[in-house]
């Protein structure tokens, strides 16, 4: 039986390790022809010892896959360019991006260097822009050119671009920032035959195991492993597919075994007049607003 991607060509973004790789993986075992980006730099995004996007093609291969590894940053023009030839030149065609990379520079915000928080933003930020703008200016000329169109846009956010995270404000800021461009480029791409959809994955990863490492941790005694970076993949799979044609502009949790449809930003209980409120009025209704609105949901590590 056909897998659910076959014949596609897909892309994933820091594929080397932990969730991307479990993509990669997960996309090859459904058909999909792969390329795998990484570029094998440390947890802080500083250069690292070796080149992890060969053993994933290495393992996709041996298991009778077809893929080829990548190994440009994606956060320049040239990279996030050079990505799609990659994908082009190896198979003729691009169907689904992933974009995954990322790294972490955690400091609570009096102590967060400008040079952190601009690392931080250039990687995630930056880093899911570029790609998607290579990728989505190929799909456009395609679909202008009068060739059918089922592109696949699947971003990474996280719980803590949706809530916070206490010490993390430059990851907050950026995964929430790429939930907006998820919004804005499945509204702008629709017409071209392109979905967009984005992530807030938990899994353990590199970036999470020494951050949460209780709740990280595999189980002792078998069982279940919740956290296990290849329980949030078939999710990742099925919105880089066909068959999820008509699914767009969507935020889901997912963690484990959980699927969670994310609601955002919606007008809640609203006070209206036409006149100016004075400051005192303004605050006295705004105070019975809040006594009827839904309280927010916590920070993640706010006591």
């Amino acid at each position: 039986m056909a897998g659910l991607c076959e014949g596609r060509v897909v892309v994933v973004t820091g594929a080397g390790r932990g969730l991307g790789r479990a993509h990669a993986l997960a996309f090859a075992a459904e058909g999909a022809r792969v390329v795998v980006n990484d570029l094998g730099v440390g947890l802080d995004g500083l250069p690292g010892p070796d080149g992890p996007a060969a053993r994933v093609v290495a393992e996709i291969e041996a298991l009778g896959g077809e893929a080829v590894a990548h190994g440009r940053d994606i956060a320049t023009s040239g990279g996030a360019t050079s990505l799609v030839e990659t994908a082009l030149g190896a198979f003729g065609r691009l169907d689904t991006l992933v974009n995954n990379a990322g790294f972490l520079r955690d400091r609570m915000l009096v102590n967060l260097d400008e040079d952190d928080w601009d690392a931080v933003m250039r990687v995630h930020l930056k880093g899911h822009f570029l790609p998607l703008k290579a990728a989505a200016r190929w799909w456009r000329a395609e679909a202008k050119a009068g060739r059918q169109v089922a592109a696949r846009v699947v971003n990474t956010s996280s719980g803590a671009g949706l809530l916070g995270s206490v010490g993390q404000g430059n990851y907050s800021a950026a995964k929430a920032g790429i939930l907006g461009l998820t919004m804005v480029a499945s509204a702008e791409m629709g017409r071209y035959g392109v979905q967009v959809n984005a992530i807030a994955p938990a899994a353990r990863t590199r970036m999470t195991e020494q951050t949460f490492a209780q709740t990280m941790a595999a189980p002792e005694e078998g069982g279940f492993d919740a956290m296990a970076p290849e329980n949030v993949s078939p999710l990742v799979v099925w919105l880089g597919s066909d068959a999820s044609a008509g699914v767009t502009g969507r935020v889901f949790e997912a963690e484990g075994g959980r699927i969670t449809v994310m609601e955002g930003w919606r007008p809640g209980p609203t006070a209206d007049r036409d006149s100016r409120w004075t400051p005192a009025e303004a605050g006295e209704a705004t105070l019975k607003l809040l006594a009827a609105a839904q309280a927010p949901l916590p920070v993640y590590g706010a006591r």
